[in-house]
C-alpha cells in the first residue's frame, strides 16, 4: 500500500519559510545584545530585554493569531506576519536610541508571533494524518536548522563586516521567509468540509485547552533548552574548550538529521510513549556528561545526546497538541502550545542566569539532569495516564451502545 505523499511543493516552502523566519531569529539574537552594549552604551540587563522584548511580544500576539486563523484563512494570516516580519528587519537601520530599537523587537516580535503560528497551523495541515509524527519531525528540523546556521551567520557578519552588513543579512533572509511562504497553498476550511466556526472574542477563545497539558510538559523542559541556549558557550569557555564551543550545535544538528527518519516513523508507528520516555531519559544523561565536561571528546557526545533527547522532544510534544485538537483548532493549539513552552525559554535565560551568579555551570547542568528526569512523571501524570482514561472511557460507552 503506497503511503499518501508529504514532500509535496506547500510542504517544502512552509518548512523553507520557517527556516528564513528561524535563521533571522537567531542571526538576531546573538548579536543585537552585543551591538546594544557597543552601539548604545547599554548595561547587561538592557542588552537583554533585546530578547526579552520580542519574545513576550510573540508570546502575546500567538494567541490572537490563533483566533485570526480561525477567522480569516491560514494564508491571509501567514502573508499578513511575514510582511510585518519582513518590515520590522527594515527598520533596523533608522532607531538612534535603545528606546528606538526596543520598539522595533517589539514589532518584530508580533511578526514572528503571528508568522510561527500560521506555519504551525498550515503545516499540520498539509502533512497526512498517518505521518503527521515523521513530518512534523522534518518540519522542526528547518528551526534546528536556523539554529545551527543562524547565530555563525550573525556574529560572521557583525564581527567581519560590521552592524549595517548584519542588518542587511536579516532583510534578505526575512524577504526568503516571504517569497517561500507565497508559494505555499492551503486548502480553507470550507473546502476541506469543515464547518467555520465564528465566534465572539473572548479570552476563552484565545487558548486551545487540550494543548496546554503538553505544553506545560514542553515549558518545564524547556528551561533547561534556554540554559544550553544562553550559557553553553560561556560554559565551553570555563572550561577552556572554546575552540570547540561552536561544534556544539553542529554535532547536535548531524545527530537530529541522522535520527529523525526513524523517530518521526515509530511516533507514527507506536505512538508517542515509545518516543518520550526514552528522549527525556537521553536528555538528562547528555546533561549530565555536559556538566562532566572536560575535554573535546565529552563535550560533544553530550551535544549529541542532547541533539536526540530534546531535538526528538520538541517535534513530538508539538505533534501531541496538534492531534488532541480538533482540526479546526489546529491553529489555536499550535499558537497554545508555542506561547507556553516560550514562557519556558523567557523564564529559563532569567531563572538559570539568577542561578549561574550563585553556583558555576558545572554544578548547574549537573542539577539540571535530574531536574529533567522528573520530566517522566510530569508527561505521565499530564499525558499517558490522562490519555489511558480517555480511552478506557471511550471503550466503556462504545460497550454500553452496544449492549443496549
Amino acid at each position: 500500500m503506497n503511503k499518501p505523499k508529504l514532500w509535496t511543493k506547500s510542504f517544502i516552502s512552509i518548512s523553507l519559510s520557517n527556516f528564513f523566519l528561524f535563521l533571522t531569529f537567531y542571526v538576531l539574537l546573538v548579536t543585537l545584545p552585543i551591538y546594544a552594549i557597543q552601539e548604545f552604551d547599554s548595561n547587561a540587563s538592557e542588552a537583554g530585554l533585546m530578547t526579552t522584548v520580542f519574545l513576550i511580544s510573540a508570546i502575546i500576539s500567538r494567541p490572537l493569531a490563533g483566533q485570526w486563523l480561525e477567522k480569516a484563512g491560514h494564508r491571509k494570516v501567514l502573508l499578513a506576519s511575514l510582511i510585518i516580519f519582513a518590515g520590522a528587519s527594515l527598520l533596523y537601520f533608522f532607531p538612534k536610541t535603545i528606546i528606538g530599537f526596543l520598539a522595533i523587537r517589539l514589532l518584530h516580535g508580533i511578526g514572528f508571533g503571528m508568522a510561527t503560528t500560521a506555519v504551525g497551523a498550515i503545516v499540520a495541515d498539509l502533512i497526512p494524518i498517518s505521518r503527521r509524527g515523521e513530518g512534523m519531525g522534518y518540519f522542526i528540523m528547518s528551526s534546528n536548522m536556523a539554529m545551527v546556521l543562524g547565530p555563525f551567520i550573525g556574529l560572521t557578519s557583525m564581527q567581519q563586516w560590521g552592524a549595517k552588513t548584519l542588518f542587511i543579512v536579516s532583510v534578505v533572509v526575512a524577504i526568503g521567509a516571504l517569497i517561500t511562504g507565497l508559494s505555499v497553498h492551503v486548502k480553507r476550511t470550507e473546502q476541506a468540509g469543515l464547518p467555520v466556526v465564528h465566534s465572539a472574542f473572548s479570552f476563552k477563545n484565545l487558548i486551545e485547552v487540550s494543548a496546554i497539558p503538553i505544553a506545560i510538559v514542553g515549558c518545564f523542559l524547556a528551561i533547561v533548552y534556554s540554559a544550553l541556549l544562553s550559557f553553553v558557550s560561556v560554559f565551553a569557555t570555563e572550561i577552556h574548550l572554546t575552540e570547540v564551543a561552536s561544534l556544539f550545535f553542529v554535532v547536535y544538528a548531524i545527530v537530529l538529521l541522522i535520527s529523525r527518519p526513524f523517530t518521526g516513523k515509530w511516533f507514527d508507528q507506536y505512538g508517542p510513549n515509545v518516543i518520550v520516555f526514552p528522549s527525556i531519559v537521553l536528555f538528562a544523561i547528555g546533561m549530565f556528561l555536559l556538566s562532566q565536561s572536560s575535554g573535546a571528546v565529552t563535550f560533544l557526545v553530550s551535544a549529541g545526546l542532547i541533539g536526540l533527547g530534546w531535538g526528538t522532544l520538541f517535534p513530538t510534544f508539538q505533534t501531541i497538541a496538534i492531534q488532541d485538537a480538533a482540526p479546526r483548532k489546529r491553529g489555536l493549539a499550535t499558537a497554545t502550545f508555542l506561547s507556553i513552552y516560550d514562557i519556558g525559554i523567557a523564564l529559563g535565560s532569567f531563572v538559570v542566569g539568577l542561578a549561574a551568579a550563585n553556583v558555576n555551570y558545572s554544578t548547574l547542568y549537573f542539577l539540571c539532569s535530574f531536574y529533567i528526569l522528573f520530566g517522566i512523571v510530569l508527561y505521565y501524570f499530564l499525558h499517558t495516564r490522562k490519555q489511558a482514561s480517555s480511552k478506557e472511557h471511550q471503550r466503556s460507552v462504545e460497550l454500553n451502545n452496544i449492549n443496549s
